[in-house]
């Protein structure tokens, strides 16, 4: 039986009544968080049947001066097809820290015209505190190729160039998912060399706000944080160090019915590198 997802964000009961869906396609899209000074935690076991989504190589453009660089139509269809990704396949991403990277994967497959995907709510941790089954991590062999075909809608993502335009002429709301003590350049950048600071005019909006023990808050308290500090009316830009958890708050913001939304793709990584203050 082939299904549908509900909604952007899916429950870990959700995906486990659906686990054997014939067009079900479970991702892991875990990479190392910036911020930590720690190795990347090894964990031996998925959740069944998943795929690992290597977003930090395969479906980032390697040539790209900033980490995380938005692909091509070409590389991400390629990529897509080799991790046997097909045009009416059903994906569920995950990664595990809860919601960190997945929210990115998300992002990229909707704007690359996917609309059946969404992110597990709460991530691998909350799929083992439920206690559904685990199996040992294995590597991605055997696939049969997928048919999947990128469609790049440039709604989704915004460059450089465009959040100097949005800056200049005021047309866009800019809000930044770093930290606060970031934002307001009180601490260092995680990446060496990279000044403090913020975009002109933006507005801060840490990602952890939106979460609670590693899940999203509840849509109605989603909604009360968006309104408060932008109208649903406005554009808006979601930025944050290079990419990652700007998704999240473009989840969020989804969620809580905003539709003219997109993610500045180098984010302050780039903006702080090239704008010089």
């Amino acid at each position: 039986m082939e299904i549908q997802v509900p909604s952007s964000i899916v429950s870990v009961v959700w995906l486990q009544e659906h686990l054997e869906a014939s067009n079900l396609i479970i991702l892991n899209a875990t990479i190392q968080k910036a911020v930590s000074n720690n190795d990347f935690d090894t964990i031996s076991t998925q959740i069944p049947h998943a795929r690992f989504f290597d977003l930090k190589h395969k479906f980032s453009d390697a040539s790209g001066e900033f980490p995380n660089t938005f692909p091509s139509e070409k590389q991400f269809t390629t990529e897509a097809q080799k991790l046997g990704i097909n045009k009416d396949s059903c994906l569920v991403i995950y990664d595990e820290k809860g919601i960190y990277s997945s929210a990115r994967v998300w992002w990229m497959f909707k704007a690359f015209g996917h609309k059946n995907v969404a992110v597990l709510d709460g991530g691998f941790p909350a799929w083992k505190y439920a206690g559904f089954k685990v199996e040992p991590k294995k590597a991605t062999e055997n696939i049969v190729l997928g048919n999947f075909k990128a469609c790049y809608n440039p709604k989704y993502m915004r460059f450089f160039d465009d959040i100097v335009e949005a800056v200049k002429s005021k047309s866009h709301v800019v809000i930044d998912a770093r930290s606060e003590s970031r934002f307001k350049g009180l601490e260092p950048e995680p990446r060496q060399g990279l000044r403090s600071g913020n975009i002109p005019d933006s507005i801060n909006l840490p990602y952890t706000s939106l979460l609670a023990n590693g899940c999203l808050k509840t849509s109605t308290e989603l909604k009360a944080i968006f309104t408060d500090i932008v109208s649903a009316d406005n554009a808006i830009i979601f930025s944050c160090g290079s990419g990652i958890t700007a998704c999240i708050l473009a989840l969020g913001a989804e969620i809580s019915g905003y539709e003219n939304i997109s993610v500045y793709d180098g984010s302050w990584t780039e903006w702080g590198s090239l704008i010089k203050e």
